[in-house]
């Protein structure tokens, strides 16, 4: 996974040139995550070993000291350590998509939106043609990235029903206040919190903030319901919200947002949620040339990519692949394969 996202930073760095448009999409300002105790400070030293031997040089462990002193917004004494990459960054998702799909009409794809999959033809057991939009469209090879509408789709095409839960998760949008200047909160990292409250600046005046929290799968979901806020994470149904307390923890650590205007917005989607929150990326076990990249578990626009070169592979080989050289590694595709095998929790519910 982290060498397919370091091939996903080159990539949107890179974006006008290899895609198009003006606008470089990520924001490189970094990733810190705030460490609770000396066990996260001790799990945080494996990982930080594991993302250095496959080339993340970058990355560091700090102490709570070191912590304060690059980023004065964080108080050490609420803190033991940290762990801070200065070349990750988030995504404007609205140029991701928008130059991709500008590009790709450029480019001669004809895209059809609003048009949902309803009918399917097979042949030999290989699947011909699709009907969308009251329209049939033939072809050699399909490609399932439908994320949280995969399950349903899946009966339709004839594939197997992948273990992807549609999870609710919410996004609440804080007005600056306080001491910190607008510059200030413009050059914040995405800030990683001990509870898994998490923001990074949307603007010079509003940080995005979100939480880790428990959910049950909605596998019966309507497209309206993506944007149905539920009054527990409504920031308008008053200081019990979530969203309050997601505030709350962020101030905890850092003091200068516990100073800020207030909540302004709540937003809501869903995540794509997998057993182990890896992406299926592999050929379909009953239709053959049917690809399948879903389940993102909230990654899908930096996985974006890396999928894109292992579909690149796949369709270029015909089957599954045990790796894809990525960044002159070899990555192994085990991980996200169709059909691994899933220890842990039940599925459906979502830290």
């Amino acid at each position: 996974t982290v060498i397919g996202m370091r091939y996903s930073v080159d990539v949107y760095r890179r974006f006008p040139e290899e895609v198009g448009g003006l606008i470089v999409p990520i924001v490189e300002n970094g990733y810190l995550f705030l460490l609770s105790d000396d066990a996260a400070v001790a799990a945080a030293r494996v990982r930080v070993a594991m993302q250095r031997s496959v080339g993340l040089d970058e990355v560091e462990l700090l102490s709570a000291s070191e912590a304060a002193a690059r980023f004065p917004f964080v108080d050490p004494g609420a803190i033991a350590g940290a762990t801070w990459c200065p070349s990750d960054g988030f995504l404007r998702p609205s140029v991701v998509y928008g130059e991709a799909a500008s590009s790709a009409r450029v480019r001669g794809v004809t895209l059809i939106q609003g048009a949902p999959v309803d009918g399917a033809r097979h042949s030999g057991g290989r699947l011909t043609a699709v009907q969308a939009g009251g329209e049939w469209f033939e072809g050699d090879l399909f490609v399932d990235a439908t994320n949280i509408w995969s399950p349903r789709l899946a009966p339709i095409l004839g594939a197997e029903v992948l273990p992807i839960a549609p999870t609710k998760r919410y996004l609440w949008f804080l007005v600056r206040g306080g001491s910190m200047s607008a510059a200030e909160l413009l050059a914040m990292p995405m800030v990683v919190g001990p509870t898994g409250a998490y923001c990074h600046p949307e603007n010079a005046d509003t940080l995005m903030t979100g939480l880790a929290h428990d959910a049950e799968s909605e596998p019966d979901f309507t497209y309206d319901d993506q944007d149905l806020l539920e009054g527990a994470f409504d920031h308008r149904s008053g200081a019990d919200s979530k969203a309050y307390d997601a505030w709350l923890s962020l101030a905890e650590v850092m003091p200068p947002v516990g100073e800020f205007a207030g909540i302004h917005a709540t937003t809501s989607g869903y995540y794509g949620v997998t057993p182990d929150h890896n992406p299926f990326l592999g050929f379909d076990r009953q239709v053959p040339n049917l690809v399948r990249l879903a389940g993102f578990s909230g990654h899908g626009a930096m996985f974006g990519p890396f999928c894109a070169r292992v579909a690149e592979v796949l369709a270029a080989a015909g089957h599954d692949v045990p790796t894809i050289e990525v960044l002159g590694r070899q990555v192994s595709m085990a991980p996200f394969s169709v059909g691994r095998k899933f220890d842990g929790p039940p599925l459906g519910r979502a830290g």
